[in-house]
């Protein structure tokens, strides 16, 4: 696991492009997963600005979002599908049909789930998955006491996980759905390259759990201790926690050029 600390949200989000972009330039029909929350807004933003800066193109690639919201309308804003929209299709290049989410909606939503899996695996697998972290370690929505190989699934969320996300509803806790179609543990553990991002001290619990604690079933996050190719990217805040911080930030700046994304639009 590599572990990257910055010095501001913005450059979480440039350092996560720089990985995006170079997987496109070497396989532009790339396959990301993409996430919701506020962590990966400023790697949309930034995919966004190199897009019409003409350094970059989604126009070939596909996406898989992580998971959905069972029983909000489609048109509700906070429905996951409509924020990736929002903030991640419109702001690039890529085609809307090509983005694909689980679907809270389905009447059998068993039956969903595994054309779900079918369908990543059709696409050929995720090349680069984007990922967020709750304030208790859980990744997507694989809650604390998930199977760490589970696949797309329905899941009940915990009231932690629906405050957290009370603020998105306006802070009422009421109007945040009980259920969630998410993609596994199992599921997300097959994307090539796993990318974590997390900022604010809110989150420096859940970043050491991730990173140092150990592996576990509490902290679905921690698997990537287990994966060839993570990378997680965070502030000073969310790191705080962390007792191997200086080694992190010794190690990200002497790692040599050759192992570093080669990006354009950044002049290397």
């Amino acid at each position: 696991m590599e572990v990257i600390i910055t010095s501001s949200l913005q450059q979480i989000g440039t350092i996560a492009a720089d990985y995006v972009e170079n997987l496109i330039s070497t396989k532009p029909a790339a396959v990301l997963g993409v996430a919701t929350g506020s962590s990966p807004l400023s790697l949309y933003a930034e995919l966004g600005r190199r897009v019409d800066a003409g350094t970059l193109s989604l126009s070939q690639a596909s996406a898989f979002m992580l998971d959905e919201y069972v029983g909000l309308p489609a048109d509700h804003p906070e429905r996951y599908r409509t924020f990736i929209e929002r903030h991640f299709v419109a702001a690039t290049d890529i085609a809307t049909n090509n983005v694909h989410g689980p679907d809270g909606a389905a009447d059998n939503i068993e039956q969903a789930c595994a054309a779900y899996e079918q369908a990543i695996r059709d696409a050929g697998g995720v090349d680069l998955q984007i990922l967020g972290v709750g304030t208790d370690g859980h990744i997507a929505f694989n809650e604390p006491g998930s199977s760490l190989a589970s696949r797309t699934r329905l899941k009940s969320l915990m009231e932690q996980t629906r405050q957290d996300n009370a603020r998105f509803f306006g802070g009422d806790i009421d109007a945040v759905p009980h259920h969630c179609v998410t993609q596994g543990v199992g599921t997300i553990m097959e994307a090539r390259h796993l990318v974590l991002l997390a900022s604010g001290e809110g989150k420096a619990e859940a970043i050491r759990g991730v990173v140092e604690g150990p592996v576990s079933a509490i902290c679905t996050g921690s698997i990537l201790q287990m994966h060839p190719t993570a990378t997680v990217i965070i502030d000073e805040a969310a790191a705080s926690g962390l007792a191997y911080a200086d080694y992190y930030k010794f190690a990200y700046a002497n790692k040599p050029d050759w192992q570093r994304p080669v990006c354009t639009s950044r002049g290397r």
